[in-house]
């Protein structure tokens, strides 16, 4: 019996929060302004979020658009609130000027998780050498998982790469779980299921009118199903 894939969806609150655990999510990744494709949101907004359901929850380690790490030492305390708040998975991701990953900015970052699982984000799509962010990331303490579309324009641009990378599963900066979102709809499911992927993220597929409104319980239930059912 081959095991449950991960649906992990986007909440920016406890609504969200609800609706998700309530339409079969495994995960929560937590945010706030979308507009700036997801900031850190705030402890009080993660304790809210922490005491109103059980599921596992991934906050956040982002304090400006764009995907330089900004003012580390304010990274760190915000992270150090948030652990207070509860928080004990985080998402976070930096790259430097030249599109290498900023291997000190993750370093300080990581080192005040302690040992928290994290997930690098989709920075790795902004990448310029996505295996080579890979390789100098590997054996980084708590990363389980990189969140990508595969490419920086989405997933039906990505699927190759992201086939090619479920394919070294196992190798040297391969072993951490593929959590394939950007521009992911129902229809990329089998062939990525078939691929052996089992991470599998949402935001806007889960509010379909927009992301002015609620995630949707209905449409969470619907991924859920269409990952339980398997590749077909």
């Amino acid at each position: 019996m081959s095991k449950r894939a991960v649906l992990e969806v986007i909440a920016l609150g406890v609504e969200d929060a609800v609706a998700a655990q309530a339409g079969g999510a495994d995960r929560l990744e937590l945010v706030t302004d979308m507009a700036a494709d997801g900031l850190t949101p705030s402890a009080a907004t993660v304790a809210g979020i922490r005491r109103a359901v059980d599921i596992s929850l991934r906050v956040m380690l982002r304090l400006a658009d764009g995907f330089a790490a900004g003012d580390v030492d304010r990274l760190v305390r915000v992270t150090a609130g948030l652990r207070e708040a509860g928080a004990e998975e985080f998402v976070l991701g930096f790259l430097d000027a030249g599109g290498g990953v900023d291997l000190a900015a993750v370093e300080r970052v990581v080192g005040a998780l302690d040992g928290c699982p994290w997930t690098f984000h989709r920075a790795i799509d902004r990448a310029a050498d996505r295996d080579a962010l890979r390789k100098q990331l590997d054996g980084m303490p708590g990363l389980d998982t990189y969140l990508t579309a595969g490419s920086a324009e989405g997933v039906d641009d990505g699927l190759p790469v992201l086939l090619a990378e479920a394919g070294r599963s196992g190798e040297p900066g391969y072993e951490q779980r593929l959590l394939v979102g950007g521009g992911l709809r129902l229809d990329h499911v089998p062939a990525l299921l078939k691929a052996g992927i089992d991470g599998f993220h949402i935001g806007g597929a889960a509010r379909p009118d927009g992301w002015e409104t609620p995630v949707s319980e209905e449409a969470v239930a619907q991924w859920r199903a269409a990952l339980d059912a398997g590749p077909g």
